[in-house]
């Protein structure tokens, strides 16, 4: 299984980037060459590195940091280069993603075998990430709520979850200019977002191009903007792991700003939590009302140590739950929500990537046989049907592309702490 994982490793690397898997997605993506690292510092320390500064060579002036960069020309993917319109040196597409970077840059660094490497590549590469998470702060929480929203689904990671159907819903699904899907060329199309969804997020970009990409105006004026706990969890703590980075290299200002965010958004993040769901629930800003779905993104908080002891019992008691309900976990929707569909991207399968972040959380929280429900899970998902890029969590069905590279970084990974 290591040496497979190995191998995919290597048949997608670019030379200073990964592309997630040949075919269906031949650029870089920010929060998969992130955690890609991870797997790649077992093999080769130096390249690990490299991954992430090539990703954050390409941040934007104001602090954001993309969620794709076309390294290279491929019709192959739809949207490309010339429908993002942003003008960079580089092309990138205009909004971010999952800022899983400091969680990893912090990873890299205490796991590190040639230290002086490791201190001199953390001291560029921290003052990045340090201004990427005030972009969050300043053009995401214009309000200072202490919570950051998503403008568009695809920066959540999760890109057609149940959370988004209702928000979704005040963008318009006409008048954007005519496409052509790539995505549905490679994978079965009952695999991946309708074309309404697709409409609707391609009537998003086209606006925000329309707005000069201008990140101090688009949160006010995006009819999409929902407070996910998964994302701002994943912020949480990768401000915490900045903080903890930057003290050990003698940067105090940015350990001490850092820290400061932490403390406001942990109070804010607790006011998305839902008793009767027993999770954290989305909030949608425009409306200003909680959304009622229960997704994967609920229990993220784990990963943040978000709540106090009961509280994350009960995520850990609802994460079981779910798990009871499928072959295989962790699902990335409630199993028993009448809309959970098992094959279609984010609203049911299995990604070793969440489970990842999830066992990671569970540790942190004392919770440390629900970690190894989970890791033993992933592990089988592997063993059964191979390095899918998702799972139906109903029968272990591999979906989505095949010989995918972060969830063989996970393996390495999950490998990692069976040794350790």
């Amino acid at each position: 299984m290591q040496d497979n994982a190995a191998a995919i490793l290597a048949e997608n690397d670019r030379g200073t980037y990964t592309v997630p898997t040949k075919g269906l997605y031949p650029f870089q993506w920010n929060w998969d060459s992130c955690l890609t690292a991870l797997g790649q510092q077992q093999l080769d320390e130096a390249r690990a590195w490299l991954e992430i500064d090539t990703l954050l060579a390409h941040q934007w002036p104001d602090g954001m940091v993309p969620h794709i960069i076309f390294h290279v020309e491929d019709d192959g993917y739809f949207p490309g280069s010339n429908v993002w319109g942003t003008n960079r040196p580089t092309p990138t597409s205009g909004i971010t993603q999952p800022p899983v970077c400091a969680f990893v840059l912090r990873r890299l660094y205490e796991r590190a075998s040639d230290k002086a490497q490791a201190r001199e590549m953390a001291l560029r590469l921290a003052p990045k990430a340090a201004a990427w998470h005030r972009w969050f702060y300043r053009c995401r929480d214009p309000h200072g709520t202490g919570l950051v929203a998503l403008l568009h689904p695809w920066e959540s990671g999760r890109d057609n979850s149940l959370d988004w159907v209702e928000p979704l819903m005040r963008v318009p699904d006409e008048g954007v200019t005519p496409y052509v899907r790539r995505d549905t060329t490679h994978v079965d199309p009952s695999q991946r977002p309708t074309k309404a969804e697709y409409d609707r997020y391609l009537w998003l970009v086209e606006h925000f191009r329309d707005l000069g990409w201008n990140n101090e105006i688009l949160h006010d004026n995006s009819p999409f903007r929902v407070v996910d706990p998964g994302f701002n969890a994943i912020l949480i703590r990768s401000d915490e792991d900045l903080a903890w980075l930057a003290g050990e290299l003698g940067l105090a200002d940015l350990a001490a700003e850092a820290t400061a965010r932490v403390v406001k958004a942990r109070a804010a993040l607790e006011t998305l939590w839902s008793e009767e769901d027993r999770q954290y629930l989305c909030f949608d800003r425009a409306l200003g009302a909680p959304v009622k779905s229960a997704s994967v993104g609920g229990l993220l908080p784990l990963f943040a140590g978000a709540g106090d002891a009961g509280r994350q019992s009960a995520l850990a008691g609802t994460l079981r739950k779910w798990r009871g309900q499928t072959r295989f976990g962790v699902a990335s929707h409630d199993p028993a929500d009448p809309r959970f569909e098992a094959k279609r991207y984010w609203r049911g399968p299995a990604w070793l990537i969440v489970n990842y972040l999830l066992v990671d959380g569970l540790k942190r929280c004392g919770l440390d046989d629900a970690a190894e429900e989970v890791r033993r899970d992933s592990l089988g998902l592997i063993q059964q049907s191979g390095f899918a890029e998702y799972y139906d969590p109903l029968t272990g069905e591999a979906l989505g592309g095949g010989r995918f590279t972060w969830t063989a970084a996970m393996v390495l990974e999950f490998l990692r702490g069976e040794r350790a």
